[in-house]
């Protein structure tokens, strides 16, 4: 393992590295587009302006508190990075490249630990003022301080920020930093040092905040709605990676607080476009008038992001899953064939890898290239992570497959689980109660079959639903037994890797740590991905760690689908092509 990192260290000195500043960045050096480039290939450069959009967003979330997005306190208006440029964009038709924006150059020293941009002098802010090297500096004080415990964990091996002059930005990284550090930087978003010099950056705030972006706030009303008026005079509006970008003059962001609403709302013409998650309404809700006479289309957008991992984590926290024999009896208990069947209209895939759908993924036996990695710390891992990767039960999909429940009751029997009126209980006579925590009733159709199955198991199983608010803060808190959740990594994972499942974070609040893993090992695993010299190594590295996660069978794993439901109504046009990582919808049409 050792040997391994200082290697990729040594390789990594060089991948990001430019004899001379660059126009982009990306992890390994490759950029699509060349310095001369006028825009990106999936806009329309000669977009019409105009117009608006209302719609729900895509993270669905019922109610908002707070224009600051970056920092843990409060429910985060949807939409409040169109407000804050950053020193560069991303190109979403690349895996992670990136191009000017605010800076017009980067340059990587050729050790790797020093970063360099040159800034544009037109840069301004809405307010007219200038935007300096000072203001990058201080907005990253402002987040690796006071800024959200993922973001603070994803730039800590940034040393320094330093402005020599006022055009030029130099950060100090350290030795060993990630790989797709480099990058991270470059996106970071930019504040106005003075505005936040009368203003205090670690408190949730309504006051619309002072950006340098394509957007800022026009109206709200908190819970309700929020809407974003396109600035006329903003500075950057016609530089390459603009060009056709940010077309409508406003972006309106509405919050219901049931999916009914929600869906009633899109019928009625209240809002433009919804993206669908519910595969029954899908598959059976979209037979309005407007839908049969061509007025309101639907539409299966491709897909071709790592579709992430979604499923029901087990708190680890928490005495009763520290056996890992528990955590499997709840696998085999879960009867996904039975619900994608009668519930999911067959619409959905098993998820079986933390690295669904990508290159990362572990299939099959290790290959020698793994073995590399884990044989060193072959006494640490689980014997099962040098057989084939671990899949999830398949169910004979009646809802009750007994064979599956049997397994499950014997292996909670072998944890020390003994039935006494019909509910198991330990030596100490503690029940062993696993309480399910969402948001929104709609999940309650989802999870009733299977915490049917647990109870027929002894398990005392429960559902507790709970409002947005309240589910925020038990989620940063840890404050639960089992958790849905999804999420999902970019094509080049790096950093949030340990984010999700390094052991700093499992303490930390308000990570994405659901579970709590904290394995050295893993920590290991970890560090060998994001300092990948290659993206062959990268994808070595990950697919040992997705085995090594498997084996530990921390999550139910939930499913999948590559494509994106949306309903808008006919009174859009777009791009004739679709960025591939992205939906483009707010962005390109």
């Amino acid at each position: 393992m050792k040997l391994f990192s200082a290697f990729a260290a040594l390789a990594l000195s060089a991948t990001l590295a430019h004899a001379q500043p660059a126009h982009g960045l990306s992890v390994f050096g490759d950029l699509k587009y060349p310095p001369d480039f006028t825009h990106f290939d999936y806009v329309n450069p000669d977009a019409p302006k105009g117009g608006k959009m209302s719609l729900i967003g895509i993270v669905a979330i019922d109610t908002f508190d707070s224009f600051n997005g970056y920092i843990l306190k409060g429910d985060a208006v949807q939409g409040y990075e169109l407000m804050f440029d950053s020193l560069m964009a991303r190109a979403m038709d690349e895996p992670d490249a990136v191009y000017g924006l605010v800076a017009k150059t980067a340059d990587l020293s050729p050790d790797h630990t020093t970063l360099t941009f040159t800034l544009r002098p037109e840069a301004r802010f809405a307010d007219g003022t200038a935007l300096t090297s000072a203001d990058v500096c201080d907005s990253f004080r402002l987040l690796s301080t006071l800024g959200h415990e993922r973001i603070r964990l994803t730039i800590r091996e940034v040393k320094s920020c330093d402005a020599p002059d006022p055009e030029t930005v130099r950060y100090s990284l350290a030795a060993n930093a990630p790989r797709d550090l480099p990058v991270t930087v470059a996106q970071l978003p930019i504040f106005s040092k003075a505005y936040y010099a009368t203003h205090d950056f670690s408190k949730q705030t309504l006051d619309p905040p002072l950006g340098s972006g394509p957007y800022q706030i026009k109206s709200f009303r908190p819970g309700e709605y929020a809407t974003y008026g396109r600035r006329a005079d903003y500075w950057a509006k016609d530089l390459p990676v603009n060009r056709g970008r940010f077309n409508f003059d406003e972006l309106r962001y509405d919050y219901f607080r049931d999916r009914t609403a929600a869906f009633e709302a899109l019928k009625s013409g209240v809002i433009d476009l919804r993206e669908e998650y519910t595969s029954r309404d899908w598959a059976t809700a979209y037979d309005f008038p407007a839908v049969k006479d061509g007025r309101v289309i639907r539409e299966e957008l491709p897909d071709e992001t790592p579709s992430g991992a979604q499923g029901f984590f087990f708190n680890l926290r928490r005495p009763q899953f520290q056996d890992i024999r528990v955590r499997q009896a709840f696998n085999l208990a879960f009867d996904f064939e039975w619900e994608n069947a009668n519930l999911f209209y067959n619409s959905y895939t098993r998820t079986a890898s933390f690295f669904e759908e990508s290159d990362l993924k572990a299939e099959g036996l290790p290959s020698p290239e793994e073995l590399k990695l884990l044989e060193p710390m072959k006494a640490e891992l689980r014997p099962e992570v040098f057989g084939p990767a671990i899949m999830p039960p398949v169910s004979d999909g009646s809802g009750q497959d007994r064979k599956l429940l049997r397994q499950a009751a014997k292996l909670l029997g072998d944890a020390g689980w003994t039935a006494d009126g019909g509910l198991l209980k330990n030596a100490q006579g503690q029940t062993l109660d696993a309480e399910f925590l969402i948001d929104a009733p709609v999940y309650e159709r989802l999870l009733g079959p299977y915490i049917k199955n647990l109870r027929l198991i002894g398990v005392n199983a429960t559902l507790r639903t709970v409002d947005e608010a309240q589910y925020q803060r038990r989620h940063d808190q840890f404050d639960y037994d089992i958790i849905s959740s999804r999420f999902s990594m970019g094509n080049t994972p790096g950093s949030e890797l340990r984010i999700y499942f390094g052991s700093a974070s499992a303490k930390s609040p308000g990570s994405y740590n659901m579970s709590g893993v904290a394995s050295p090992a893993i920590d290991a695993l970890i560090e060998d991905a994001v300092t990948a010299p290659t993206r062959d190594a990268l994808n070595t590295a990950g697919r040992a760690l997705d085995r090594v996660l498997r084996a530990e069978q921390f999550w139910v794993p939930n499913w999948y689908k590559p494509t994106i439901w949306v309903a808008h109504w006919d009174v859009f046009s777009r791009p004739a092509v679709k960025p591939k990582y992205d939906r483009g919808i707010t962005d390109t049409w």
